[in-house]
């Protein structure tokens, strides 16, 4: 899979991607024994050999772990101008760099995947392979069975028509409804803006799992690894093929 070399060297511990230009610029990376200043060269990491200041650099260690996002928190890595929280600093203590797959908005919850394994981001993230994402959503106001019927038929949103894989009432919580609600597609603020289309407002959102992944237990703020069982699956779920 061809990457750009910026996002390598940011890969592979060097510097971030916007410094890492800055390194290209001045002449101190070299490909194949080359030195390169093209900005938007890409390179194979299984193949190319790629060096700075004369150091080679390996390819780092592919890591995948989940993160339980907790609401109020950027899915985003660096600071923000606003000032607001970004998922970075629940993951400092992972040893390598790794990037969200997609993203949680700034007030929904739950699984979030992080790797830095580029193929498997991309699969996830492709329509092509519809992975499930299951969302508890409570929403304001009771959802009648006739209304649940008729959200399970789907509806035409701003950006095309919309229906969920699967819909259930979870719970009444006083006045309002705890749903459980699965999408595969990745529009974006889908579940928000289907819900709000039949008058049921989202007041709080909850990712529970993508593809195989369940987010179980893990406390809110914090990541573990995936199980090799769980990276099975999930490689197989986007047609790819585990490795020890």
């Amino acid at each position: 899979m061809l990457i750009r070399l910026n996002r390598y060297l940011s890969m592979c511990g060097v510097t971030s991607r916007r410094k890492a230009d800055q390194l290209i610029k001045e002449g101190r990376v070299k490909v194949n024994g080359e030195v390169v200043k093209d900005l938007g060269l890409k390179i194979d990491p299984d193949t190319d050999k790629v060096e700075v200041d004369g150091k080679e650099l390996k390819p780092p260690k592919k890591v995948y772990v989940i993160l339980n996002k907790p609401c109020c928190y950027l899915t985003q890595l660096g600071r923000t101008q606003g000032g607001k929280k970004t998922i970075e600093e629940l993951i400092k203590d992972i040893p390598q760099r790794v990037y969200p797959v997609g993203r949680l908005d700034y007030n929904t919850e739950g699984l979030l995947l992080l790797t830095n394994d580029g193929e498997l981001a991309h699969r996830v993230l492709h329509p092509r392979y519809k992975l499930p994402k299951v969302y508890l959503a409570l929403v304001r106001g009771k959802v009648s069975k006739n209304a649940l019927r008729k959200m399970k038929q789907g509806v035409e949103l701003e950006d095309g028509f919309a229906k969920p894989d699967d819909l259930r009432i979870v719970r009444y919580e006083g006045e309002n409804t705890l749903l459980e609600i699965v999408f595969h597609e990745g529009r974006k603020h889908i579940v928000k803006r289907f819900l709000a289309a039949f008058k049921h407002p989202v007041l709080k959102l909850k990712r529970v799992a993508l593809g195989p992944l369940k987010l179980g237990k893990l406390p809110t703020g914090k990541w573990r690894e995936l199980t090799q069982r769980e990276l099975r699956q999930l490689l197989s779920a986007v047609g790819l093929k585990y490795s020890d």
